[in-house]
């Protein structure tokens, strides 16, 4: 298996990604998990060195970068980085955004450390997710944190269980197929909990994100608005019961050997 990238797959990774209320949810989830976290390293008036890892469109960039962060975005994908260029040009920034066409392991080899690493839907296509996860944290400044969020390989085996795919799930058959977009190595949190340890990581938050709405028959996701979805979403992402059964996790790191170090970041 080799790591996967999407050139020449923009439009139907938008599409399919980002067009409807499973892409809603998850940017609202992210985006309220990094608004209420981030106030633990950054004061209202300071900037953040933020990199964007595997940044595909450039949504959490655009979030970021909205905010005054010092924002890079990086992606394999040349497609994908000019489809973040064209989100980003509109936007009055005091700072240049850098582009990085690169994949996560070649990122060390820039010399940059960074704030606030945010790493999202991309350790699970890889082949090495353990190694990529030892990137990241050097990646991390002292003091800073790594927002990671990966799909859950414990939410696929309950979708199985519930819609009765037995055979299925005797044979392991839980990768997506080399071209459609269900991640070929769905990550098991146990062992991501044990790599995270492994780094000397520490786990400050956790969020689900979709804690039900993929597990609801079509029928009656049709019976709701998408506003409802979203407010639900928000509600019981972090409640012990629901949480873990996101179909993605959201997990808040932080080295453990820089815990007491604050991080400086510019001022504006």
């Amino acid at each position: 298996m080799a790591d996967r990238y999407f050139d020449q797959m923009g439009a139907h990774f938008a599409r399919k990604i980002y067009s409807g209320l499973k892409g809603d949810v998850r940017l609202a989830v992210l985006k309220r998990d990094l608004a209420e976290w981030l106030p633990e390293i950054c004061e209202a008036d300071q900037s953040l060195r933020v990199l964007d890892v595997g940044a595909g469109l450039g949504h959490m960039s655009e979030w970021a970068l909205l905010r005054g962060h010092r924002v890079t975005l990086a992606d394999p994908s040349a497609e994908m980085l000019d489809g973040a260029r064209e989100r980003l040009s509109a936007i009055d920034s005091a700072y240049p955004v850098t582009y990085l066409q690169c994949p996560l392991q070649a990122l060390t080899a820039q010399g940059h450390s960074y704030d606030l690493v945010i790493c999202h839907a991309v350790l699970e296509w890889l082949e090495e997710p353990a190694l990529a996860l030892a990137v990241l944290r050097q990646l991390c400044r002292p003091g800073g944190r790594i927002s990671l969020a990966f799909y859950n390989r414990d939410a696929l085996v309950y979708k199985n269980l519930i819609k009765g795919q037995l055979r299925k799930l005797a044979k392991n058959q839980l990768a997506g197929s080399k071209r459609s977009l269900t991640p070929q190595q769905p990550l098991d949190p146990a062992l991501m909990a044990d790599w995270v340890r492994q780094q000397q990581l520490e786990c400050l938050e956790k969020s689900g994100i979709r804690v039900f709405y993929d597990y609801m028959p079509a029928e009656f996701q049709t019976l709701l608005q998408p506003e409802e979805v979203i407010e639900q979403e928000l509600r019981y992402s972090r409640h012990p019961t629901y949480r873990d059964l996101g179909r993605y996790l959201h997990w808040w790191l932080r080295p453990i050997d820089q815990a007491h170090r604050p991080v400086r970041p510019a001022r504006n």
